[in-house]
């Protein structure tokens, strides 16, 4: 076809004068099918702020609890609120949450490497019944406290799991399964506060109730091992009591430590996933954080015998400063306000189950299964 000339007439197309209005198709399908653009990679430096407050503090509290004795994890958390007024700066925000969540649940896989399935095995199906009770009672007096006090059930399972099982890796390990969606990074500092003041006080104390109530040195350790929350502080109080009493005590500890990955699952179950949608099917609402099964594999791992002893330890000491880091992180994010308000409820969910854990435990070798 050709365009019509001054006359009317159709003659030959110049194509070369025409407006480029065929090549607009082109672009419009250029466009459609061109791959997105990828977006701009953020520079790793931005972590650099918020790691290096944390890595001070960090150094800070080994220091302090290699000279003076003190719980580590209690003093990086004590440090930790001393430096929340780092936390409104927005520089320091992707390294705290970096410290907080990625080393928080890298930290608990870690601790794969602290237990046995052997372990658990090696101590009767009695004393192990009468620890799960045990366990059962401290878990359920924490979620008490906590409806006694007028808290969320999160705080009583936090604390309550905490108690039950060892301290303040455990309430690390369940508060990345409840979520800080339901709980406040407040309310969990304040029960890692009393978790770790219960077990320093627990390690003075239990040994000399022990004493006094005439334990031989195979109930001493039980009681110790079962009652007090922290790893550390329950085999130094064994060995306070005597070098026997301490080997007991570290096997009924390490037998805890080994069901933390179980509790976490039933935890995780029961609760469900903080980010599920309700619609979801159940088998999605469900599914493990990846870091539980993370645990469990290492555990399965290190049963086998395979794994060196210098592998072993440099993974406990890789698993410390993780969870260092993730306590210190947490705790300069925590709402100070917040923590004004709760006051004295924060302990209460604490205080029922430490008082719960003795007691049936106390029970238990009253009845002889220790």
């Amino acid at each position: 076809m050709t365009p019509p000339d001054n006359r009317g007439r159709q003659g030959p197309i110049d194509w070369d004068t025409l407006p480029y209005g065929g090549d607009l198709f082109g672009e419009i399908y250029l466009a459609e099918t061109a791959p997105a653009e990828a977006p701009p990679r953020k520079p790793l430096s931005r972590f650099l702020p918020g790691l290096a407050v944390v890595g001070v503090a960090a150094g800070t509290s080994a220091w302090l609890a290699e000279h003076y004795g003190f719980p580590i994890i209690l003093l990086g958390l004590l440090i930790g609120l001393a430096l929340n007024f780092v936390a409104p700066e927005e520089a320091t925000h992707p390294g705290l949450d970096l410290a907080s969540r990625t080393c928080l649940r890298w930290g608990i896989v870690a601790l794969g490497f602290q237990v046995t399935i052997a372990q658990v095995l090696d101590l009767g199906p009695w004393p192990f019944a009468a620890l799960v009770a045990i366990m059962l009672t401290a878990f359920f007096a924490g979620v008490g406290g906590a409806a006694i006090s007028g808290q969320s059930r999160y705080a009583g399972i936090l604390a309550g799991g905490a108690t039950a099982i060892c301290g303040a890796s455990a309430a690390l390990a369940l508060y990345g399964v409840i979520g800080r969606d339901r709980l406040s990074q407040a309310q969990f500092a304040l029960t890692l506060v009393g978790v770790s003041l219960a077990s320093a006080l627990a390690m003075s104390l239990y040994p000399v109730i022990a004493a006094e109530m005439g334990l031989t040195d195979s109930q001493a350790g039980f009681l110790i091992g079962a009652s007090i929350h922290d790893v550390a502080q329950a085999i130094g109080g064994g060995f306070t009591y005597s070098d026997a009493a301490g080997a007991e005590a570290t096997i009924i500890k390490l037998s805890r430590v080994a069901l933390l990955g179980p509790v976490m699952i039933l935890v995780a179950l029961w609760i469900g996933n903080s980010a599920a949608d309700s619609r979801q099917p159940l088998w999605r609402r469900i599914t493990l954080p990846w870091f539980i099964l993370g645990f469990i594999a290492l555990v399965v791992v290190n049963s086998t015998g395979v794994v060196p002893a210098a592998a072993q330890d440099a993974m406990m000491t890789a698993s410390k400063a993780l969870l260092l880091f993730a306590v210190i992180a947490t705790a300069m994010r925590s709402d100070m306000a917040l923590i004004m308000r709760l006051g004295w409820r924060a302990a209460t969910p604490v205080a029922c189950a430490t008082l719960a854990s003795f007691l049936a435990a106390a029970a238990a070798i009253w009845l002889g299964a220790a």
